[in-house]
């Protein structure tokens, strides 16, 4: 056998050689393909008024595994995850997203959804998550637009968006956001960083370059073909089909869009900005040597200092800026586990292979104070407190919806803060789980949780406190704009609506949720 043919066997016809089925986790080989940084997207022009970059969505074949045959995805720039949209500080960047998809989705539709009812079937409109931006750049979920505008929504203003950066260094992630298929059109793929930088954190001297690496996490589970596999109805019986999920669960474990794969590096520091990209998994991360690690930064950016942790939980859209420490592993290998889950595949996220050589002495630092500028909420500063319950109903066809307020999607809005207004939300969760809640526009402050009298409140509508209240744990502290909101607590956040009047929503970031009504819109209102 001649070796060129030898190569292509090996590079293509996976069965002869691995017996891989990508449908069963037990049949795929782990840590055989290495990841890289995702690229850096180049900007088509910079003149006075800003950067200009474009960006387009299209379908194309991406290769998660060695063993895989390529799959059809939907992706920016063609690439899993996106191309990086990397920013400085106050830089006004205006960005046209391009709808280039086909007109058909490849994922299973549920019509009877808000959106999906009498709309296109394949819609997209991107959001940057976790940016402070003027209500028409957003991705408000009805700014969907169809391939090349033909058809929008009713709140599609440009195909231009306008992003000025006027928010702390942090990483950020854009994604899809359209009504009733946000759960599809992700999983499809549509997800890359955004990330935010700044001068302080320039002379902090962290490590950097090369050493700064972000890291997407989801799950993601496969047919035998190699194809995407998402569920076409929930497991239990429903009288629609295609039908919405309650939630999704996937068998494999994918990193920038790689499953379950290996990072080669160098016994030296390094930096990992993690985002929790999945549409319903939580995540415990920790290392299988038991090592610790030290977070620097939350959702909204680098903390007042660093924090030391064996473990860190990340619900979905949950990020986590961290720094591990290599240097004394030298030829070791260590695994990134999913600690609380005993599988011995969605337990396991990724390998990395201390095997590089030392290119340079490091000499990155994590310095005891990291953020200075220390900018307070507190309670007595808020002109209005919120009490906003997370319940459980069952819609027209008898199957399990979340609701915010008790209010559907298409419900008037109720949120109407005002401009320059501080706002503090009572998360009243009164379902069985935890919800991750995203809020728009603004990063908040957690101020505690708290125990209630369930029954006082059901029955005369009151909010009655029962016992202490239960700070935000320590990896928590930072700005945010997704928390966890336990079950059966109140969750208490504050938020300081500053700036950009507008429609912007706040909803669960379980996506099967989001997409079915676990979504209601805010107002921001300037007087």
């Amino acid at each position: 056998m001649n070796n060129n043919f030898s190569k292509e066997l090996e590079e293509e016809n996976y069965e002869f050689y691995n017996e891989v089925d990508p449908s069963k986790p037990d049949t795929i080989t782990k840590f055989v393909d290495d990841i890289n940084k995702p690229r850096v997207l180049t900007p088509r022009c910079i003149n006075s008024k800003g950067t200009y970059y474009e960006v387009e969505m299209k379908e194309c074949y991406h290769k998660f595994h060695k063993y895989f045959p390529k799959t059809r995805v939907w992706a920016y720039e063609k690439s899993i995850p996106g191309p990086t949209i990397e920013v400085l500080r106050n830089e006004k960047i205006h960005v046209k997203w391009i709808n280039s998809l086909p007109l058909k989705h490849f994922l299973p539709i549920d019509r009877t959804l808000h959106g999906a009812v009498d709309n296109p079937e394949v819609r997209t409109v991107v959001h940057v998550h976790g940016a402070r931006v003027d209500s028409s750049s957003d991705g408000h979920p009805d700014a969907w637009f169809t391939r090349c505008n033909a058809i929008t929504g009713i709140k599609f203003e440009h195909e231009v968006y306008r992003y000025t950066n006027d928010q702390q260094a942090t990483t950020l992630w854009y994604h899809d956001h359209s009504i009733g298929i946000t759960r599809l059109n992700v999983y499809a793929g549509l997800v890359g960083f955004y990330i935010i930088k700044d001068t302080l954190e320039r002379k902090l001297n962290l490590p950097c370059g090369n050493y700064d690496i972000p890291l997407m996490i989801q799950d993601k589970s496969f047919n035998s073909d190699g194809s995407l596999f998402y569920p076409d109805s929930p497991p239990f019986p429903v009288r629609v089909k295609p039908s919405v999920t309650p939630f999704f669960l996937g068998n494999t474990i994918v990193v920038n869009g790689k499953v379950w794969p290996h990072l080669k590096v160098e016994p030296r520091k390094y930096r990992f900005r993690v985002v929790n990209g999945s549409n319903t998994r939580n995540y415990n991360i920790a290392l299988s040597n038991n090592q610790s690690f030290f977070q620097i930064g939350t959702d909204g950016g680098l903390l007042n200092a660093p924090i030391t942790l064996n473990e860190i939980p990340l619900e979905p859209a949950e990020r986590a800026d961290i720094v591990i420490d290599f240097s004394k592993l030298k030829g070791e290998s260590l695994i990134l586990k999913n600690l609380g889950d005993n599988s011995p595949h969605t337990g396991v996220l990724m390998e990395f292979q201390v095997v590089l050589p030392l290119s340079s002495e490091d000499t990155s630092k994590i310095p005891n104070i990291l953020y200075p500028i220390k900018d307070h909420l507190e309670e007595h500063m808020a002109t209005r407190i919120r009490t906003l319950p997370l319940t459980a109903t069952q819609d027209d066809y008898g199957r399990p919806m979340l609701l915010l307020d008790n209010k559907m999607w298409h419900d008037p809005a109720t949120e109407k803060p005002l401009m320059d207004s501080i706002e503090v939300w009572n998360l009243v969760n009164l379902t069985a789980f935890p919800h991750p809640i995203h809020v728009h526009l603004v990063q908040f402050k957690i101020l505690d949780r708290r125990l209630f009298d369930e029954q006082k409140y059901l029955e005369e509508g009151i909010l009655e406190f029962i016992g202490d209240p239960v700070p935000p744990r320590e990896y928590e502290r930072g700005w945010k704009d997704t928390v966890k909101a336990d079950s059966k607590m109140v969750t208490r956040i504050i938020m300081h609506f500053k700036e950009y009047p507008g429609d912007y929503v706040w909803h669960c970031h379980i996506l099967e949720h989001e997409d079915h009504d676990m979504m209601r819109p805010i107002r921001v209102l300037k007087e």
